[in-house]
C-alpha cells in the first residue's frame, strides 16, 4: 500500500464523494471497519473506552466502539474533551446509545483506549482539554497496563512528516483508515503510534506506487498462493547454511528453525568441523549438518539458497579467503547476516542482484558508515543506489530497499522480540523462502512481517517476552493470517 500525504488522502476522499458516496456513508464504512479491525488485533474483550474530540475521527471512533460492543462484547465509554453540543454534526449523531464518562472506573480486566482526539488535519502540540485528557490515557498506560490504539493517526503527531510534537498521545498501536499515512511510517515516530495496521475502507483507495509504501497483506499478494496438491520437498528447495563457531552454537541452531519453520524442503547446516559436536546434540531434527571449514565448496553443493554469518564469530584465514569466494561468486539467492556483515564491510566485497543483507544499525554502521548518521529511510535509500543487492535494514520499523522500487516499511512486530537470536531465525526464514523462488525484494518484506506478525500472536496467547524460538513457534498462524489479509 502506497503511502501518502494528507493533501493526497483529502483527494481521495473528494473522490470518493464526487462519485456519489456521502461523507456520512464514509464514516460509517470507516467507523465499522475500524471496529473489526480493533476486535482483531485485540481479541480478550473487556473495557474499551474512546477519548474523542469534536470532529469526524472522533465520529469513526464512536462507531467503532459500537461495533467493539455488538460484535466484539466488549464494555464500552466515551470521554469527550468537549461538550456535546460543539461537535460536528455528524459526530453528534454516533452517539447514540453510547454513554459519556465523567471519569473512568474500570476493574481489572483488559482496558483499551481509543485515541480519537484530532485527526490527520491538526497541526501542533496538542493543549486545553485535549492534552488533559491524553495525561488520563498516559497514567492508565503506565499504572493499568491499558492499550491505546490510534485512531487514524496518534494525536500531536504529524502525518505528513512524522514530527512529534509534546505532549503527544503514546500509542501501541495506529489504525490507518483507508491508506498508509506517509509521515507515521517513519523512524522518528515509532515510538508515538507503536505498530502500524492498515484499515482498508471501499472507494478510499491510493492508487499506483509512491516512493514508500507499508508491507501489508491487505494489498500485498507474494506468498498468498496455496501449494500444489502434488507438492514435494524438491519443490520447496534445499536451503545451505554457513553459520556456527565453537563458541556461537545457538545462532547457527536458531538459523536452522528458521529455515525449517519457513518450509525449506532440504535444510542443511554448514558448520565449521570444530563446532559439529556440540551442533549435533541439538540441531532440529529435520536439518542435516556437514562439516564445513572452507565455505567456498559450497559453490559446486547443490542447493538454492545460501545462508550466510549467524555465529561464525573469528575465521582462520582458509575460512575466511573461502567466505569470501563463496559471497563474490554465488550462483543462487544468498542471504549475509551478523558476522558475514561485518566481513564483507572488512573485505570491501562487491555485492549484486543475489544479495540480501539483513544488517541491524550497528552492523548497517559497519557496511556503510558515511551513511550512519542520516535518517533511516534516507539511509536505507543511499546505500542501496550503489548496488543491486536488496537491503533489509532492521529496527522497530524494518525497512527494505532495493534500487529503483518503493521503500517498503515494515507494520508489524514488538519491543518484546528485543533479544537475541530473531535476526538468526530471521536469516534461516529468509533462506527458506528464496529456495522455494521468492524474488529476494518480496522474501526480505514478506520475512520481516511474519517475524513480527508471529512475536504478536505469541504475546497475544504467552505474555512477553518473546524469543526467537517463541517466534518460531507462531510462523504458521502469522502466515495463515498473511494469506487471509487478516492484519
Amino acid at each position: 500500500m502506497a503511502a501518502i500525504s494528507v493533501a493526497e488522502m483529502r483527494g481521495i476522499e473528494k473522490r470518493a464523494m464526487d462519485s456519489g458516496v456521502t461523507e456520512e456513508e464514509l464514516m460509517s464504512m470507516a467507523g465499522e471497519a475500524l471496529g473489526n479491525a480493533l476486535g482483531r488485533a485485540f481479541p480478550e474483550a473487556g473495557t474499551a473506552v474512546a477519548y474523542i474530540g469534536k470532529g469526524h475521527n472522533a465520529g469513526d471512533a464512536l462507531i467503532a466502539l459500537r461495533v467493539l460492543e455488538e460484535t466484539f462484547g466488549w464494555r464500552v465509554a466515551v470521554r469527550a474533551a468537549h461538550p456535546v453540543d460543539e461537535w460536528a454534526a455528524l459526530t453528534k449523531a454516533q452517539l447514540r446509545g453510547l454513554a459519556l464518562m465523567e471519569s473512568l472506573h474500570a476493574g481489572p480486566e483488559p482496558l483499551l483506549l481509543l485515541d480519537g482526539l484530532l485527526g490527520i488535519g491538526a497541526k501542533g502540540a496538542p493543549r486545553g482539554a485535549i492534552l488533559e485528557l491524553i495525561r488520563e490515557m498516559e497514567i492508565l498506560r503506565n499504572t493499568r497496563g491499558a492499550l491505546v490504539a490510534a485512531v487514524d493517526n496518534p494525536t500531536g503527531v504529524d502525518p505528513d512528516c512524522g514530527e512529534v510534537f509534546p505532549g503527544a498521545v503514546t500509542a501501541d498501536a495506529t489504525f490507518m483508515i483507508g491508506a498508509a499515512k506517509r509521515g507515521l511510517l517513519l523512524g522518528n515516530a515509532a515510538n508515538a503510534t507503536g505498530a502500524l495496521h492498515l484499515v482498508p475502507v471501499a472507494g478510499l483507495v491510493a492508487e499506483g506506487a509512491g516512493e514508500m509504501e507499508l508491507i501489508s497483506p491487505q494489498d500485498m499478494y507474494f506468498g498468498k498462493s496455496p501449494r500444489s496438491f502434488d507438492f514435494h520437498k524438491g519443490m520447496a528447495g534445499r536451503v545451505a547454511i554457513v553459520a556456527g563457531s565453537p563458541r556461537f552454537t545457538g545462532a547457527a541452531l536458531i538459523s536452522a528453525l528458521g529455515a525449517i519453520r519457513g518450509g525449506g524442503g532440504l535444510v542443511t547446516l554448514y558448520a565449521p568441523s570444530a563446532a559439529c559436536e556440540a551442533i549435533r546434540s541439538r540441531l532440529p531434527l529435520e536439518a542435516m549438518l556437514s562439516p564445513c571449514d572452507d565455505p567456498s565448496c559450497l559453490l559446486s553443493a547443490n542447493c538454492d539458497a545460501v545462508v550466510v554469518g549467524p555465529g561464525l564469530g573469528e575465521m582462520d584465514a582458509i575460512y575466511a579467503d573461502g567466505l569470501a569466494e563463496l559471497i563474490a561468486h554465488t550462483r543462487v539467492p544468498t542471504v549475509i547476516d551478523a558476522d558475514a556483515l561485518t566481513f564483507l564491510a572488512k573485505r570491501g566485497l562487491k555485492t549484486g542482484p543475489l544479495h540480501l543483507l539483513t544488517p541491524h544499525p550497528g552492523e548497517f554502521a559497519r557496511l556503510a558508515p558515511g551513511l550512519a548518521d542520516l535518517p533511516r529511510e534516507e539511509a536505507a535509500r543511499a546505500f542501496v543506489s550503489g548496488t543491486a543487492a536488496t537491503l533489509l535494514l532492521k529496527g522497530a520499523r524494518t525497512l527494505i530497499a532495493r534500487d529503483g522500487q518503493p521503500l517498503r516499511v515494515n507494520s508489524t512486530g514488538t519491543p518484546a522480540m528485543s533479544n537475541g537470536g530473531q535476526g538468526d531465525l530471521l536469516s534461516g526464514l529468509l533462506g527458506a523462502l528464496l529456495a522455494g523462488g521468492m524474488e529476494t525484494f518480496d522474501a526480505a518484506a514478506f520475512g520481516a512481517w511474519l517475524c513480527g506478525r508471529a512475536a504478536e500472536i505469541s504475546i497475544s496467547e504467552n505474555g512477553s517476552p518473546v524469543t526467537a524460538t517463541d517466534t518460531a513457534d507462531y510462523l504458521g498462524l502469522a502466515l495463515r493470517d498473511w494469506q487471509r489479509g487478516l492484519r
